[in-house]
């Protein structure tokens, strides 16, 4: 669906992406991250066509993006990190206004779709709202709204929880998720939230100082990174003599203290054996887990 062939992105002298190359496959849900000042959004605005590249080319849906970029464009949805929303406008005016923008006539096809994103957006209580009056979350919910007028094919996604509340988080990574499935349609999104990546995309591309330096299934990527295994554990007292304890067994790879917890990286999987020590010692075992390599782990291991 989307082939990005050594792209070079500049800012007068500056290089803001280097020669990057990646495919996404159509219906894919991609994480796109980077640390601040990595690229994504420049990245975004390219595959848009909001901006050009200085080298390199694009296709979305085996299409040259420049070449046929008035008809790649009615198939793409975008969704800025601040969505162009007119306060004066009611939604339902702003949807309409945007759907001609997009090459939609204004009639009663336009107003059909203007209800079912509606309805998919759960806006329907607000649709002869001024724009202006909305909460923040709602205002996301119309940028949303607008994004996918068109029913693309292609959404692009640049920090769509930025700035909300918990509740408004969860509901619009709920909405993204069913917008997902609904149309079947390819997904890419950028967000600095990990467990937000983790809990809606099946695959990621991590950018670091404009360069791509993964791209892969979460899935995979986790495993790959994956050295031994973690035990995390919290006990009321000792934890220095425990952690000296532990670093005694072969098993054991590292253990320190991480705030009130002890991290220990050990080649097997030795809970047991942890608590055993950590009860015989007295040192009032209150908490004991394991987990694998978390998606977070994997982007600081491949960002630092």
């Amino acid at each position: 669906m989307i082939k990005v062939d050594h792209v070079t992105v500049k800012y007068g002298d500056f290089t803001a992406v280097d020669d990057i190359s990646f495919e996404i496959a159509s219906g894919d849900i991609v994480a796109f991250l980077g640390p601040n000042g990595a690229g994504k959004t420049t990245t975004m605005r390219v595959l848009t066509g909001f901006m050009a590249p200085a080298m390199g080319d694009i296709f979305i849906d085996g299409m040259d993006l420049f070449e046929n970029l008035k008809e790649i464009k009615s198939s793409l949805g975008y969704l800025p990190e601040k969505p162009p929303l007119y306060p004066d406008l009611t939604v339902t005016e702003y949807l309409e206004f945007v759907g001609t923008l997009k090459g939609m006539k204004n009639d009663a096809a336009l107003k059909n779709r203007i209800s079912e994103i509606l309805e998919m957006t759960d806006l329907n209580e607000r649709r002869n709202t001024l724009i202006r009056f909305l909460s923040k979350g709602l205002k996301q919910r119309v940028g949303i709204a607008q994004s996918i007028i068109n029913s693309p094919k292609v959404l692009i996604m640049d920090e769509p929880t930025v700035g909300l509340d918990p509740r408004q988080v969860v509901e619009i990574r709920a909405l993204i998720r069913r917008l997902a499935k609904a149309e079947n349609r390819t997904i890419i999104l950028s967000t600095h939230i990990l467990a937000e990546a983790n809990e809606i995309c099946e695959k990621t591309i991590i950018i670091k100082d404009g360069h791509i330096i993964a791209a892969d299934s979460i899935d995979n990527l986790q495993k790959s990174h994956e050295e031994g295994f973690w035990i995390i554990m919290r006990v009321a007292r000792k934890e220095n003599e425990l952690i000296g304890k532990l670093k005694e067994n072969p098993q054991v790879i590292s253990a320190q203290r991480d705030n009130e917890r002890i991290i220990i990286q050990a080649r097997d999987m030795i809970e047991e054996t942890v608590a055993e020590e950590a009860v015989r010692m007295g040192c009032g075992l209150l908490e004991l887990m394991s987990k694998k390599a978390s998606l977070e782990d994997v982007f600081l291991k491949l960002t630092n």
